[in-house]
């Protein structure tokens, strides 16, 4: 774990940064109280960091969940209450974890996920440009397209134009102009400026402008456009920020179903953000998915037991950390030790950082993620892989991230079904003897009941006066659907003045009286060929 500390250090520093603000906003969209979200920072760092086998993924609370969350803490009576759903959450996801199902999330179509990353990246900037601007009319937390003051993504872009503060604008441009300068150029020249990262070189300078410009009337940056991390006055007052579960509500069937809606829904978002990292990464590194749901339920048993939001790997603080050139898993940890050294140690400082530094770091990541370059090689690839990658792109700018990745998924499968539609089989009219037309009908490897539409049109369309021999050399799997439009066939055939040739690996038969009855001594359902 420590092979790579020249990397992992820097990196775990960037995501530290990124992690932060998102913490405090999501605790903050959720309806929950600040340090709530730290807690689920700290937690998805140092603990699910540790039991994780993904070297670069790193966890924390979720956007995806601030919904579920702010209306879970109305319905069920509290924020005690709500932290047994938690905890129970983490318990149904170690069974998710024990029972392997961690195999869902390779069933997600390569364009579904690709989409998922891009419009992550657009909504990663769309949110960030009002802080960077020095409009902070929404909190970080607030991903999805309707905010919860009633406006949308577009609409926070037009408002924000008549709030634009100078010295917020200000420092972001130069938090951008230095990581940018920072990558391009200066990490190239140094490997001084690859151990220093940009992000903090940013920050540190964001830190300096306030401090400098903080009595001026024009250029000094307000209090509600900083970071805003609870300071406590003693010990007692910092224990005082942790809240505990109220088992005595665990009866209460309400708690049940969140839970299972907490467990499902953070699962699903991990397992994504775990394909999708897996995939960013340059090391091609592989996330044992299962183990990752026992981290993930873990991580979020302990969370509620200690009143933290619950966990899921985020794909935001993920990619700033491959960006950033974290290895292994160090940096995720180290980030989460970072973030619980600092609300003890430097909260007052940590308050001083302008946000729209913060905006700056998050567009980097934003871009990276939504390359105009993508765009264009996802068309190139053709329908079939543009058409579910838009789709899933625009669902999330439009809605949210579930329902987004929902629709690129129901696409995609459309797109499966077409294909197998289309390549059940395929005709070859060879010529025209003793009168007949001669047609082969040669079917794919795997034919399943998604195939009976397409084969049962071209076999009503052959003309009467036909020889067709139907080719079964190349097929391993016919399903036992096929099967029975075969033989129906067969007795149709007979009216049509159609002479049918089967040809297999279990023989040649012609006009076979019953298909079924070729196929008895196999299973009904099925047939293997090979």
């Amino acid at each position: 774990m420590f092979k790579y500390i020249k990397n992992d250090l820097p990196a775990s520093i960037v995501v530290f940064f990124v992690a932060l603000p998102l913490c405090l906003g999501i605790a903050l969209a959720s309806g929950a109280p600040l340090f709530s979200g730290v807690i689920a920072g700290i937690i998805g760092g140092i603990v699910v960091g540790s039991l994780s086998g993904s070297k670069i993924g790193v966890s924390g609370p979720a956007a995806g969940l601030a919904a579920i969350v702010l209306t879970a803490i109305g319905t069920l009576g509290g924020y005690e209450n709500f932290l047994v759903a938690v905890v129970l959450g983490g318990i149904i996801q170690l069974i998710f974890g024990v029972l392997k199902a961690g195999v869902i999330g390779y069933y997600f179509p390569s364009s579904v996920i690709k989409g998922m990353l891009t419009g992550i990246g657009i909504i990663i900037i769309l949110k960030q440009i009002p802080h960077f601007f020095g409009y902070d009319g929404n909190p970080e937390g607030s991903w999805s397209f309707i905010q919860i003051d009633g406006e949308n993504s577009f609409s926070e872009l037009i408002n924000m134009i008549n709030y634009i503060k100078p010295g917020s604008a200000l420092i972001g441009l130069i938090g951008l102009g230095i990581l940018i300068f920072w990558d391009k150029v200066l990490s190239k020249k140094h490997k001084f400026f690859q151990v220093i990262q940009g992000p903090l070189v940013a920050v540190i300078i964001g830190i300096v402008f306030y401090a400098l410009t903080q009595t001026n009337t024009i250029w000094g940056i307000s209090p509600t456009h900083l970071v805003s991390v609870p300071i406590p006055e003693d010990a007692i007052s910092f224990l005082n920020q942790f809240s505990f579960p109220n088992f005595n509500a665990i009866t209460n069937p309400e708690i049940w179903i969140t839970a299972f809606t907490i467990a499902l829904v953070a699962s699903l978002e991990t397992l994504l953000c775990v394909e999708a990292t897996d995939k960013l990464d340059p090391h091609k590194n592989v996330t044992p998915t299962n183990r990752e749901l026992l981290a993930q339920g873990t991580g979020n048993i302990i969370s509620g037991l200690v009143g933290g939001l619950p966990i899921t790997q985020v794909i935001v603080r993920s990619s700033a950390n491959i960006q950033s050139g974290g290895r292994t898993k160090f940096s995720a940890i180290f980030h989460g030790f970072l973030l619980l050294i600092s609300v003890i140690l430097i909260p007052r400082l940590l308050n001083m950082i302008p946000l729209s530094v913060l905006a700056a770091i998050l567009l980097v990541v934003g871009y990276k993620l939504a390359k105009p370059s993508l765009f264009k090689k996802m068309y190139g690839l053709g329908w079939k892989q543009s058409i579910p990658f838009f789709v899933t792109v625009i669902g999330i700018i439009f809605t949210d991230l579930l329902v987004g990745i929902s629709l690129g998924l129901l696409v995609g499968v459309v797109v499966i079904l077409l294909k197998s539609y289309q390549n059940s089989h395929f005709l070859h009219i060879e010529d025209k003897s003793n009168g007949k037309h001669k047609i082969k009908m040669t079917l794919a490897e795997e034919v399943t009941f998604f195939n009976k539409g397409a084969i049962l049109k071209e076999l009503e369309r052959l003309p009467i006066d036909t020889y067709l021999e139907i080719n079964l050399m190349k097929t391993r799997y016919l399903d036992h659907d096929i099967i029975e439009i075969l033989d129906d066939f067969a007795f149709k055939a007979k009216e049509r003045n159609i002479d049918i040739k089967l040809v297999s690996k279990r023989g040649v038969v012609e006009n076979p009286p019953s298909f079924i009855g070729f196929f008895k001594e196999r299973p009904k359902s099925t047939l293997s060929l090979s």
